[in-house]
């Protein structure tokens, strides 16, 4: 069967649930990827006393709509377990978690938080849960002023001693944590997504969120990740890219927010960027991946209902189940039926 087309609710959160479903169904999604903010899906509800109903209210909001739900997201939060704390977190976090912006207490709090997802996730009836881990490490990337391994040894292992008793709450909820592996986490290439999961001790509830548009730019293959890792693919996020190098912009992106046309990349709409989806389809077919593509819509220079409709019928269009028999069977005469 065709893997589910979902549409992730992260980039929409200014309207509500309702709203989003209605229009989600109409630009032909089967289902939404729903964004633990806004009011898609409130995870303090969903363990609240009472919080069965609560999941069932929403489960109906997209039954009435004909739409499914696979997985849900808590990318903002999860950016806070490992991070060094500044004032840019307190926007993105519930006020329950910021408190006093106390560094250490912001990220206690955001781990118990995860660790809730992980409830909420078992309690709507969905296996995966998506986001980021943030990263003690990721100011380190240039090495200058000298770094030692020692450093990046323990950043390592400061993750693993977080995310550790997190991910035991995923595994007793029956919910895998999928990294959305990404610049400022833990892992944002083949090499760190490696040492990840030797940091975690390769925990069966610790894989990742594939998502192309953040490697391509970074001169990574995207289907030699899911090549490197078939196993440990737990989500799949449909979102392109374009770099856009002249001989003056900068891979970096010169501190120019997204959609600034000096930037040497940007996000493009699916199937406007540079990413070779017919081979990821290969490489996810090789690897028997059979969850939803997941379309993250971003693209700073279209319209976003037109972009989510037209990324949602190109998803549709590249996906093709894998191959059941090889081509030149039927040239064999003892294959050839009666």
């Amino acid at each position: 069967m065709p893997r589910p087309v979902t549409l992730f609710t992260g980039q929409w959160a200014d309207l509500s649930l309702e709203t989003l479903a209605g229009k989600a169904a109409a630009f032909g999604f089967d289902g939404l990827e729903l964004a633990c903010w806004g009011d898609h899906f409130e995870v303090d509800k969903a363990t609240a006393e009472g919080g069965g109903a609560y999941c069932t209210q929403q489960r109906a909001i997209l039954k009435t709509h004909g739409l499914g739900c696979w997985a849900i997201s808590n990318h903002l939060v999860g950016q806070a377990v490992c991070d060094p704390i500044d004032p840019r977190h307190r926007s993105i976090l519930p006020e329950r978690v910021w408190g006093d912006g106390e560094p250490e207490g912001v990220r206690t709090r955001a781990a118990e938080e995860m660790k809730q997802t992980a409830r909420a996730a078992a309690r709507l009836g969905v296996g995966v849960v998506n986001g980021f881990t943030g990263s003690s490490v990721w100011h380190k990337l240039y090495f200058f002023p000298p770094t030692d391994a020692t450093e990046i040894d323990a950043g390592y292992d400061d993750f693993a001693r977080r995310w550790g008793p997190i991910l035991d709450v995923f595994r007793d909820a029956g919910v895998r944590f999928a990294l959305e592996v990404h610049p400022t986490e833990i892992a944002y290439d083949i090499h760190t997504a490696e040492r990840a999961l030797e940091a975690i001790g390769h925990h069966e509830s610790f894989g990742f969120n594939f998502d192309p548009s953040h490697l391509i730019w970074q001169g990574i293959d995207p289907a030699r990740f899911i090549d490197r890792f078939p196993d440990r693919i737990f989500h799949v996020h449909m979102k392109d890219a374009a770099t856009t190098l002249d001989g003056e912009s900068s891979i970096l992106s010169s501190h120019l927010p997204f959609g600034d046309p000096r930037r040497g990349w940007d996000f493009r709409s699916v199937g406007r960027g540079g990413v070779d989806f017919e081979s990821i389809i290969r490489s996810l077919n090789r690897a028997g991946y059979e969850g939803p593509l997941s379309v993250e819509w971003e693209d700073s220079a279209m319209d976003r209902e037109h972009g989510a409709a037209e990324s949602c019928e190109y998803v549709r269009s590249i996906d093709f189940a894998p191959s059941g028999r090889a081509f030149d069977a039927s040239f064999d005469k003892e294959t050839r039926s009666g």
